[in-house]
């Protein structure tokens, strides 16, 4: 059998798009499974356009996914010769020609048959000059077939049936030596041995501009495959006003990669009723045949539960990896930096039920760097009020008298003073959550000890009844 071979051919004129990412990860779940290759290939001939910053985003965006590489990245401005050699082998086996026509020429035949009504494609005049050696700027036009019809099995769409009549004669070189997209594809795809080429639904009007160029140059046909579009909720292609659409601007708002990755499989591919895979188990369940053949609606909504379940499910460890970076940026990088990484996702442990997203999860792990936390002035003003210095400063004294932390022994005498005192238990837990967090709102507190351990948490304690001693009654 031939090995499966895939390839991602992103073009670099801009970040790294969810509908990108997704191709991508159909591809690569493929090869995955096949034990075949997935090839990142550039697809940078747009001068105007393309930029090594965009060509960076891309590495980094599929890296960030974890979409590794078998080969490449190949860059089609690094094969040029390659392109130019095989548009001769057309002009010399007959199936090209010089075309000298000028652009307002062509421009204005165009405006000519879309005013008659007629498809606006080019009218053939220079395909029966046989021009040989040009004198002036030519471009160089592949003879598309005229009769019969070009049938493409798609592994998504099923049979598709074009008609050759339709067809354009393409410029497969263009004045100035570049080639053109559809030309430029079908070389790689044929000298990279591409088995099967699975890209969005867009390039489906350029499968049968491609399938006579690999019959022209004696290749091998690849298996075609097209995806559905991803639509934002009104239905329209997805676009920077429905939100972001930067697969790297999912993982500064505080997502984790393995749950883009669920989320963007699930995004027009289904296996029973399983919302939640590993990635193991989608490179073995993972088919084209239950690739959906409509357009898939971009839900953040739902993207944000898998998210929580993904912070909830995942290992603690790697979710305070994750964590780091956007620690470092809200300024916590020294103290990031002073403690261990149990800790980092023991604190994880504590918080990861409250928090969505990355971002939100730095907010609630704030308060438990550093020695103390700053009071939010409300929460100070209410609850740390003179009235309640005596009881904190008991409590105090109480935890003192144990040598090392223990939530059983801590949480007992904490109970034991409530009853004691005859107060509620509200009425010594928030003086006590705002000593330690600065907040109204945090986790068990006796988790909240444990996190901060002992001395820290006496510390913190002595700094509620200091606020509370100096409030006005």
């Amino acid at each position: 059998m031939t090995q499966v071979r895939v390839r991602f051919a992103p073009s670099p004129t801009g970040f790294l798009h969810i509908g990108g990412v997704r191709t991508a990860l159909f591809n690569w779940l493929y090869a995955r499974q096949q034990q075949g290759v997935f090839i990142l290939r550039i697809e940078d001939t747009d001068q105007s356009r393309s930029t090594d910053e965009s060509i960076q985003a891309i590495i980094d965006g599929m890296k960030w996914v974890g979409l590794d590489v078998d080969e490449g990245p190949y860059r089609q401005t690094q094969r040029m010769d390659l392109y130019r050699s095989h548009a001769m082998r057309l002009l010399e086996a007959g199936r090209a020609y010089w075309c000298v026509c000028k652009a307002e020429e062509l421009e204005a035949r165009r405006k000519e048959a879309e005013a008659k009504g007629l498809s606006p494609r080019y009218d053939g005049r220079c395909r029966s000059l046989r021009l040989t050696n040009p004198t002036s700027e030519a471009a160089l036009r592949f003879k598309a077939p005229q009769e019969g019809q070009t049938v493409v099995e798609d592994l998504i769409k099923g049979k598709i049936v074009f008609d050759n009549a339709v067809l354009d004669d393409l410029i497969i070189l263009r004045s100035n030596g570049y080639p053109t997209y559809n030309f430029s594809v079908v070389v790689d795809d044929a000298l990279m041995n591409i088995t099967h080429v699975v890209r969005g639904d867009d390039h489906l009007t350029n499968t049968p501009r491609q399938v006579p160029i690999f019959e022209a140059l004696g290749f091998p046909v690849p298996h075609f495959g097209h995806l559905p579009m991803i639509l934002g909720a009104d239905k329209t292609r997805l676009s920077k006003r429905h939100g972001a659409t930067s697969i790297m601007a999912y993982r500064d708002m505080g997502y984790l990669p393995e749950a883009m990755v669920n989320y963007l499989v699930r995004l027009g591919w289904s296996h029973g009723d399983q919302e939640l895979f590993t990635r193991e188990e989608l490179i073995e369940k993972f088919s084209w045949k239950h690739v959906q053949t409509s357009a898939a609606v971009f839900n953040p909504d739902k993207l944000l539960w898998m998210n929580a379940e993904y912070i909830k499910t995942s290992s603690p460890a790697s979710v305070a990896q994750a964590l780091v970076p956007l620690l470092e940026q809200a300024g916590l990088g020294d103290d990031v930096r002073t403690v261990t990484a149990e800790w980092l996702a023991q604190l994880v442990v504590l918080v990861k039920e409250r928090a969505k997203t990355l971002v939100e999860m730095v907010e609630w792990v704030k308060p438990y760097f550093g020695p103390v936390a700053p009071f939010e002035e409300e929460a100070a003003k209410k609850f740390l009020t003179p009235a309640a210095a005596p009881v904190l400063s008991k409590l105090v004294q109480r935890f003192e008298a144990f040598p090392v932390f223990s939530k059983s022994e801590w949480e007992t005498a904490f109970k034991k003073l409530v009853e004691e005192e005859g107060i509620k238990m509200g009425q010594l837990a928030q003086p006590v959550r705002v000593a330690l967090t600065g907040r109204t709102a945090s986790p068990g507190l006796f988790e909240v000890m444990e996190v901060l351990g002992r001395e820290r948490t006496l510390l913190r304690l002595r700094k509620g009844i200091e606020r509370a001693n100096t409030s006005p009654s």
